[in-house]
């Protein structure tokens, strides 16, 4: 497994809870996992029932086997801030052009520079050592912009190394990219089986590999439990109506001595079939599609209880025995 695990999806089919679970999965055997927000909308905070998180790596899990998975959403008038210090050792200066409103002006006005911000930021836990030579985390899980936008936010250091011929700007984002387009990095993409995140996922892929950015895997997210195999949806749509109704009446349902009522369940029950073949049908349509990509997919289950901090670590679990670890 690459050390910087990149999740995206498209808007709504889960990518901040797929980048939660890949996190707790990949935090097995006393393994670290740093998890990075970089939209500042708190959804890891939520998934973790914990108060908001602040501009600081804190610990917010314990996996199975005793890892740790720390946390961070990343702030980037505040990640301006370590820039600077970094760079032009700027200090209590570059705490006065915050309160000016300079740091809030600089990264409104150029998103660009937000983004160089935030994956600098993701990078640098990426490379960063303890005393003893070892890396301070096995892994740095990113929760990542949405499909549509993610091979822009991630290439966006190639823009700034060609705009900046030399200086410290210039070798940082050489550095980010080194990482960004190695071994290291993987970039995955979550979707659900039907057509349009599926067609955007493509999509994705195509402009990631343009950009030569590496790619990971699919993972297929909310995945419905299959009721009824092929065979058994082809004996639905030919069984006869009478031939049901008399099951349903053999099955006491309906029967005789309630008026026949078994008739009035047929239409009702071969109706759902209906809905559930077609279904099924248009979901084996895009795994079809997305099996043409020629990438490792995964499926996670859509959860009968809903999402919580125990749904997160089944989820978690899954990932696990598909190898995600």
């Amino acid at each position: 497994m690459s050390r910087l695990q990149v999740v995206s999806g498209k808007g709504g089919t889960g990518k901040t809870t797929v980048a939660a679970a890949l996190a707790l999965a990949l935090a097995t055997e006393g393994k670290r996992t740093l998890l990075v927000e970089v939209e500042g909308r708190q959804g890891i905070a939520q998934l973790f029932e914990t108060e908001a998180l602040p501009y600081e790596e804190r610990k917010i899990a314990v996996a199975p086997g005793g890892g740790e998975v720390y946390a961070l959403a990343i702030d980037p008038e505040l990640a301006l801030l370590d820039y600077l210090q970094m760079f032009y050792k700027l200090g209590s200066a570059g705490r006065a052009l915050k309160k000016l409103g300079a740091i809030d002006f600089a990264t409104t006005i150029a998103p660009g520079l937000r983004d160089v911000l935030l994956t600098g930021k993701a990078c640098e836990a990426v490379r960063r050592k303890d005393r003893g030579g070892r890396f301070v985390y096995d892994y740095v899980v990113m929760d990542a912009p949405p499909t549509g936008r993610v091979t822009r936010f991630l290439n966006v250091n190639d823009e700034v190394a060609g705009l900046a011929k030399i200086g410290p700007i210039h070798n940082q984002a050489q550095a980010v990219m080194r990482v960004l387009k190695s071994s290291e990095t993987a970039v995955h993409l979550v979707t659900l089986l039907e057509e349009m995140p599926v067609q955007e996922t493509a999509d994705g892929i195509a402009e990631l590999r343009a950009a030569k950015l590496p790619v990971g895997r699919v993972i297929v997210n909310m995945v419905r439990p299959q009721v009824l195999d092929a065979e058994e949806l082809e004996l639905a749509r030919t069984v006869p109506r009478s031939s049901v109704a008399r099951s349903l009446s053999a099955a006491g349902l309906g029967g005789a001595r309630r008026g026949g009522h078994a008739e009035r369940l047929v239409d009702p029950l071969l109706g759902q079939a209906e809905e559930y073949a077609e279904r099924y049908t248009l979901e084996q349509e895009q795994r079809s599609v997305l099996a043409d990509l020629g990438l490792p997919s995964h499926e996670l289950p859509l959860l009968a209880e809903g999402m919580d901090l125990a749904g997160l670590y089944e989820l978690a679990t899954d990932l696990r025995k598909q190898g995600m670890s």
